[in-house]
């Protein structure tokens, strides 16, 4: 039976020919853009018959290639990874998934790459360097409004990240959401799966499962959702409480537990791999 080691060797592999490919197929695309582009332009009094030629392009592939960049970020890495390989991400309509091992249970997650392909594909990265292996969930919330459970940082502290950052993505628009708009009430469902950050285009390596709808700005990049098991662990977790931030004063006996702190019983992810 192979290792975890061996595993995460075996997905990284896997995940630098699928991005090999990918950059291949950009540069076919590019270069077939161009020789249209010229082709146009000797030949527009060629009329029609000319036309058929400089469109007809590739049909292999329909995909949309990203605009990927992970610019280094002024915080070191709270665990030493290599940044995500940003030529020729493409936004596909494949069907990724990945598995988290929990001490809690299992949680499965689909990704949705054709709306968030730079967000996946840094997920991806991370799973593939076993990044997220034995590292805590170090944030539950479990309040009227926002229900989540917070992970990704090997330091436990909140403030880790992988040493680089990335643009937001679905749902936020560019230059972010309108702080004066609605907060919308059906984008953070239970089952989602987004990005945690601290501002516009801070994304790194923490992100939030949704166990309850919750009401959130469009500021936080929606990658993928939560399959039913992971759901199931994720009400367990939530069942079992929440502890208060270090240094709080004890509350008085009788009390309801706090909405936001870390969970009562640590939430600790043993492997993240990815299943295709």
């Amino acid at each position: 039976m192979p290792t975890n080691e061996q595993r995460r060797e075996a997905a990284k592999r896997k995940l630098e020919r699928q991005l090999e490919r990918r950059a291949q197929r950009a540069r076919k695309r590019q270069l077939l853009t161009i020789a249209g582009s010229v082709l146009a332009v000797v030949l527009v009094a060629g009329g029609v018959a000319a036309v058929y030629f400089v469109t007809k392009g590739d049909d292999s592939t329909t995909d949309t290639a990203a605009a990927c960049a992970y610019p280094s970020s002024p915080e070191p890495a709270a665990k030493p990874v290599d940044p995500p390989k940003a030529d020729g991400v493409e936004a596909t309509d494949d069907t990724i998934t990945a598995s988290i091992e929990t001490n809690q249970g299992n949680i499965g997650l689909t990704l949705d790459n054709s709306k968030s392909p730079c967000t996946v594909n840094n997920f991806y990265s991370l799973a593939s360097q076993g990044y997220y292996d034995n590292t805590t969930c170090h944030r539950i919330v479990n309040g009227a409004s926002l229900k989540v459970l917070q992970c990704g940082d090997p330091s436990a502290t909140g403030a880790g990240g992988p040493g680089y950052t990335f643009a937001d993505e679905y749902p936020t628009p560019p230059g972010g959401p309108d702080p004066t708009a609605t907060q919308p009430s059906d984008l953070y469902k239970r089952g989602v799966v987004a990005m945690a950050n601290a501002g516009p285009g801070t994304n790194g390596s923490q992100f939030f499962l949704v166990f309850g709808d919750s009401q959130l700005p469009a500021a936080y990049t929606i990658f993928g959702t939560v399959d039913e098991t992971g759901l199931e662990t994720l009400d367990r977790i939530a069942a079992n409480g929440i502890a208060p931030p270090p240094n709080t004063p004890p509350a008085p006996e009788g009390s309801p537990d706090p909405e936001d702190g870390s969970p009562k019983q640590p939430v600790e992810l043993t492997s993240v791999r990815m299943d295709n």
